[in-house]
């Protein structure tokens, strides 16, 4: 008789991940036991791995297997966000679990790689498949990579796959680089460039939403929507990154990738048929036609700030320059806010308005979808307040903290007469499935362990966003600002508001 598999329900899950060995470089490091471990604890939980699944840890700390363990269980209960910790789940799962500690430049560490995994393929039953993961610091991925291929490791007996994490390089030509150092290695169907916001479930609902349903689709278009505006701010500060933040950048670290990526699935062209290539080549194509600034447009397209010191609540916030580990004379912007225009038929002439920034009011990320007004005020008479007038229909997709949809549109108020006002019809995932929404990390690494590439990006798409940056970075790389130019806990700098109101429109308050 069988046994029953404890990590895997079929009944529950269309996908199975069949027996297979991660193996996460950098294992030492902040994003495994804050995101990795937590993602992979919660699908043993939820029983969609299979028992034979193995983890193999790998850093230059010296570590055992059960020192490894212990930390990766500290995280786990530290990080798990939405389940309780079960022992004896953690205890089973923790059986595949090991560690080897080694210097990515140092050909003995691929040796007791290659020596592990195929332990793992013995005792494991995982048929020599290996996803390798790439959570060290950026400077190490030419390392990983040359060293996965001098060892022989980037080929085996079977399916060998390499995530890479954020950032795809600094710039056009450092990302080009990376990608000639990965397809040295990698075809390019074996790599996963992961950007963790493709993995939320309100983007990836972003597809259901516009091809799934005939009522929106018709009216995503110029014709029907005024502009689009995303927003993703954060109210913390750099919490201690201030050494990485000084030479990232909110245009870096959050706009080339994250939100460029979100803009590309609200405005691309329906895919023939929903599979990988054929959702990622209209993303791409999206991304390509979004317009090359001129280095003289980028002063009334693009709005870099910095925050500065101040009083919020009764507590003292820092400006960036009073962070641990930034320059008294950083240069660098925390906030960043871009007009982007696509050159194609379906969006010309319609503002993609995108903002991110630190210490701003509150933590949110959401898009909004400003249509244009009625063409006609009937009712004016009957409700003179012109407010109501300046509040057109707004579809708003709400990515964090709370997931969901809602739609504004004008209602007739409850009484004799034609008074209008503002309503809007919500939906929320969590009080509309009554289920949990799975993280960003537990999605992709289901993705990417049973070969899915739909939500990662590619090296087409990595390119055309850099180069939709590269002449804001070039003209801010040279520019002399006074900064700081917005105080902490406030929406950014006044240039920024500034930016929309020459085209007559405003930011949206979240």
């Amino acid at each position: 008789m069988a046994t029953a598999n404890p990590f895997q329900d079929p009944a529950r899950f269309r996908r199975r991940v069949r027996p297979c060995a991660l193996v996460i470089f950098g294992a030492n490091g902040d994003l495994t036991h804050r995101k990795l471990m937590p993602a992979l604890y919660q699908l043993a939980l939820e029983r969609r791995l299979p028992a034979g699944f193995a983890v193999i840890g790998n850093s230059r700390t010296e570590m055992s297997d059960e020192q490894f363990r212990e930390k990766m269980r500290e995280g786990v209960i530290k990080f798990l966000e939405d389940s309780k910790f079960e022992e004896q789940v953690w205890r089973d799962f923790a059986t595949g679990i090991s560690y080897i500690a080694g210097d990515l430049r140092d050909p003995a560490c691929y040796g007791a790689l290659a020596n592990r995994i195929e332990e793992n393929s013995r005792t494991r039953q995982t048929g020599g498949d290996v996803l390798f993961y790439l959570s060290t610091q950026p400077s190490h991925y030419g390392a990983a990579i040359e060293g996965l291929g001098a060892s022989g490791l980037a080929r085996g007996s079977g399916w060998r796959r390499l995530v890479v994490e954020k950032p795809f390089g600094r710039d056009t030509v450092t990302a080009h680089e990376l990608n000639q150092t990965l397809h040295k290695v990698f075809p390019e169907e074996e790599v996963y460039r992961i950007d963790h916001y493709l993995g939320k479930e309100t983007v990836q609902n972003i597809l259901a939403f516009r091809f799934g349903n005939g009522i929106f689709e018709p009216l995503w278009n110029r014709r029907y929507i005024s502009h689009v505006q995303i927003t993703a701010a954060e109210s913390i500060g750099v919490e201690g990154r201030g050494a990485y933040y000084q030479e990232a950048g909110a245009l870096r670290d959050m706009i080339q990738n994250h939100l460029l990526q979100i803009m590309a699935t609200i405005a691309m062209e329906p895919p023939a048929v929903f599979e990988p290539n054929a959702v990622r080549d209209e993303r791409a194509k999206l991304l390509r036609s979004i317009r090359i600034m001129s280095h003289d447009e980028v002063a009334t397209h693009a709005v870099a700030g910095q925050y500065g010191p101040a009083s919020v609540g009764g507590n003292e916030l820092p400006g960036f320059r009073q962070e641990t580990g930034v320059s008294p004379d950083a240069r660098i912007d925390t906030y960043a806010a871009v007009n982007f225009q696509v050159d194609n038929w379906r969006w010309a002439g319609v503002p993609f308005y995108i903002r991110s920034g630190k210490r701003l009011p509150k933590r949110v990320t959401d898009i909004a979808i400003r249509f244009n007004s009625a063409p006609h005020t009937l009712f004016a008479n009957e409700s003179p307040d012109s407010a109501i007038w300046s509040r057109p229909n707004l579809l708003i997709l709400r990515v964090q903290p709370e997931e969901g949809i809602s739609l504004r549109f004008l209602s007739k108020h409850p009484g004799s007469g034609m008074r209008l006002r503002p309503v809007s019809m919500d939906f929320k995932y969590g009080s509309s499935f009554g289920v949990r929404s799975p993280s960003a990390y537990e999605t992709l690494l289901v993705d990417a362990l049973t070969g899915d590439l739909t939500l990662y990006t590619r090296q087409d798409m990595v390119e055309a966003s850099w180069r939709a940056v590269q002449p804001i970075l070039d003209v801010w790389a040279s520019r002399k600002f006074e900064f700081p130019n917005y105080p902490a806990g406030s929406w950014g700098p006044q240039e920024s508001d500034d930016m929309l109101a020459r085209h007559g429109h405003a930011w949206r308050t979240p």
